[in-house]
């Protein structure tokens, strides 16, 4: 019989530094390839079709690089404001409408990530990121319900500012989406992803705070007909 009692369960150790770097690096190839090739392809069919007498398919083109950048601004630190300035430049005023529904999409599809990926992948990666603190909070996190995870949130936080930072975190998803270099934390995608993670945000309003934060630039852009300078 066992004489020890059955002890919490314990926050692996993390892979050596060598293991570590070359799954967090390959993690990165992957998503940089994807984003070069994808850049290359749109670019090089858009000039030959721009050239060719098949210019009756740009519309078709259109559509596919709006739904190719919704899933683009969904994967964590792609740069999504750059892309959608670039799509922009690409097609003029008239599709930036589609362009704010594709980004509203896309960074949609983050959340809805965030809210389905398996903790044990985030274990996976954090300890390869040697963040074993992030590790513990994790597990300290699954297993609360809503509103017990915003009274853990409200326990770490600073006494002055908690309540607050809780109670407009909408408002501070909102901004955070607009941050400008917000690629560093993680971008637009990345930002979703971590608030449909955390369990603090719920579908409808995660999704209209979406809408309302990305919509300013491109309704902007449509509603004055602004041309993107490098165009």
């Amino acid at each position: 019989m066992d004489e020890h009692p059955p002890s919490r369960k314990m926050t692996p150790e993390p892979p050596s530094v060598k293991i570590s770097l070359m799954r967090t690096l390959v993690r990165l190839l992957v998503v940089v390839v994807v984003v070069i090739a994808l850049h290359a392809l749109i670019t090089r069919t858009e000039a030959w079709i721009s050239t060719s007498q098949y210019s009756w398919a740009m519309p078709g083109l259109t559509l596919a690089v709006l739904l190719i950048y919704a899933l683009m601004i969904a994967i964590p630190f792609v740069p999504g404001v750059e892309i959608g300035l670039s799509v922009l430049a690409l097609s003029g005023p008239s599709v930036a409408p589609m362009v704010w529904i594709a980004t509203t999409l896309g960074l949609s599809l983050a959340y809805v990530a965030g809210c389905k990926v398996p903790y044990r992948w985030l274990h996976r990666v954090f300890l390869d990121l040697h963040l074993t603190g992030a590790c513990r909070l994790l597990q300290r996190f699954e297993g609360l319900p809503p509103k017990g995870r915003v009274a853990f949130l409200q326990s770490q936080l600073p006494t002055r500012f908690g309540p607050y930072v809780l109670r407009f975190r909408y408002l501070g998803l909102a901004v955070l989406i607009n941050i400008p270099g917000n690629s560093v934390i993680g971008g637009g995608g990345g930002i979703t992803l971590l608030a449909g993670v955390s369990g603090l945000f719920r579908m409808p309003a995660t999704v209209l705070t979406i809408a309302l934060a990305t919509a300013p630039v491109p309704m902007a852009i449509w509603l004055f007909g602004w041309e993107i300078p490098w165009r």
